[in-house]
């Protein structure tokens, strides 16, 4: 898959099918789509094209607000569009500039002169422009002029696959890790680097990779113990158990972590680059007693997710 950042080299995209979005998730509804885009470009003899955005459209325009809350980083969203067999993705840099454009401004300068489109594939409801004139009927009355050909995807395919990235968001919220996982159809990551902690967990015989997350607009789900699988710098997938939350037991402090206990591994994994998928929530984090109270509990949790793995197909 090609990453064009901005619009310098997208002309030597061939025939391109575009389709236009944000695709946070890259969920079932969006693989449908990008199934159908495949298919268009291959029926004409060209390319399969996302034109996205960056950064998100609402950090540009209520910077202020800073309860955006991404499913997936920039960089897991372009991996799963691979994955999808998507040919091209342009992201066009989103200013305030940019969201002044008319929709004909958008459809002529970037969609027609820049990009070339001959075809675009966009859902019933999708709008754009500063007027928000910019919609399917929008693009039908201008497709003769501008010739293009527009392909609808109607509200009852959208609808038939009933998922959306609110509902996604909000299974996640709620520790419905199973739910957002069917919604994605694979398993919701959580990518970061491996950092120095407190290392308390050794003390107690179970140490763990403290992992930060670098795009702060990344949706960490609700706190608790989690069954997980983590790949170290793209390597194997290792079963695992993961701590989400402030760590009542041990620590005051208000600051959330992320912590991932690796079964029957021992090596040091500092500064390294690892994906966590989430399977399952075991629990809500809770306040033991004391050390050892945790301890025995942390002890259970490995036993019910060494189980859950056992039982399960997961690879």
């Amino acid at each position: 898959m090609k990453v064009f950042e901005g619009l310098d080299f997208v002309h030597q995209i061939k025939n391109p099918v575009v389709t236009i979005g944000t695709f946070d998730g890259v969920h079932l509804g969006h693989q449908k789509i990008i199934q159908q885009l495949v298919e268009e470009a291959q029926n004409c003899d060209g390319e399969s094209v996302l034109l996205t955005f960056y950064p998100h459209p609402r950090m540009v325009l209520n910077p202020e607000n800073h309860q955006l809350q991404l499913i997936q980083t920039q960089a897991e969203k372009l991996e799963k569009l691979a994955e999808c067999g998507l040919e091209n993705v342009v992201i066009f840099p989103f200013t305030k500039a940019f969201a002044q454009l008319s929709a004909l401004e958008f459809v002529k300068d970037i969609l027609v002169s820049k990009i070339g489109a001959k075809k675009i594939i966009i859902g019933y409801d999708h709008q754009f422009g500063n007027d928000r004139k910019g919609n399917i009927e929008f693009l039908k009355n201008h497709s003769t002029e501008f010739g293009y050909e527009v392909i609808e995807i109607p509200a009852k395919e959208v609808d038939e696959v009933n998922v959306s990235s609110t509902k996604i968001r909000n299974a996640l919220l709620q520790g419905d890790i199973e739910m957002a996982n069917i919604f994605l159809n694979q398993p919701f990551e959580i990518t970061g680097m491996v950092k120095k902690g407190k290392q308390l967990g050794r003390t107690i015989g179970f140490p763990t990779a403290n992992v930060k997350v670098q795009e702060s607009t990344k949706l960490i789900p609700i706190n608790g113990v989690y069954a997980v699988r983590i790949a170290i710098e793209g390597g194997e997938n290792l079963n695992a158990m993961m701590n989400i939350g402030t760590r009542p037991t041990v620590s005051n402090e208000a600051q959330q972590s992320i912590e991932v206990n690796i079964f029957d591994f021992n090596e040091d994994i500092y500064d390294k680059l690892v994906k966590v998928s989430l399977f399952k929530r075991i629990r809500s984090e809770e306040k033991f007693p004391n050390l050892e109270a945790l301890k025995t509990q942390i002890a259970k949790d490995e036993e019910l997710i060494r189980a859950y793995f056992s039982a399960t197909l997961v690879s």
